[in-house]
């Protein structure tokens, strides 16, 4: 970058500021959350990136220098948006794993579920219909909070927001619910995975490695004779 392109002090000083604001904007939105899916947490950690992305560009292109921050983002292995400008309809695709951990106490919950219901059958003595009643009698997003409980453990999750022009008609992709997604009309995705997590720990423990033992890395220098 030439030196008349490069940006000013102010613009640096500028941006560094708008990420505390966006800082203090996603803590804010994460202390108030309604739910695992709460829109404005979304909408906070989007413009926390945002804010970061640019002053880490202004930082590199005026002084030569990087933040150690890297936020990670699924939407680089997307396609560039190519749906409409403005949509008039969109479709909120969501996937979460689950492990069944305790069965036991999965099909404990199942009974509850008949002996409330007063109904007698034998659903609550098999895990698939054990799990049948959990979800017809919960919201996924009350299980997603009270997953432990019903002696579920996370895995994986994912929520996909697409648009389109309009809304298709009822009934339409009900056989087939995830087979027509364009990802092209990806608006934005958000990613859980304990391997983010992961690479975390590895970062993590590369530093306490380094810290200590500073002088792992360097070549022992010969004993002097004379000693």
């Amino acid at each position: 970058m030439s030196d008349a392109a490069q940006p000013t002090a102010a613009e640096v000083r500028a941006a560094a500021e708008a990420v505390k604001t966006a800082l203090d904007r996603h803590l804010a939105a994460v202390e108030s959350r309604s739910g695992d899916d709460d829109p404005a947490v979304y909408e906070a950690f989007n413009q926390l990136a945002a804010a970061a992305e640019t002053y880490d560009e202004l930082l590199y292109d005026r002084y030569d220098e990087v933040t150690p921050f890297e936020i990670p983002s699924a939407e680089e292995a997307l396609p560039p948006y190519a749906g409409p400008e403005e949509p008039n309809a969109l479709s909120v695709l969501i996937r979460r794993d689950y492990a069944v951990a305790e069965p036991q106490r999965l099909l404990a919950h199942a009974q509850r579920i008949e002996e409330a219901d007063d109904e007698s059958s034998e659903a609550s003595g098999t895990v698939h219909g054990a799990l049948g009643l959990l979800f017809g009698e919960y919201e996924p997003d009350e299980i997603a909070s009270r997953h432990k409980e019903f002696g579920l453990e996370e895995g994986d999750s994912t929520l996909w927001v697409t648009a389109s022009d309009e809304i298709p008609d009822p009934g339409e992709w009900l056989e087939a619910p995830f087979e027509q997604v364009d990802p092209e009309a990806v608006v934005c995705r958000f990613d859980v995975s304990a391997v983010f997590d992961d690479d975390e720990e590895d970062d993590e423990d590369d530093e306490l490695e380094t810290a200590l033992d500073p002088d792992a890395d360097e070549e022992l220098e010969p004993l002097d004779a004379d000693r």
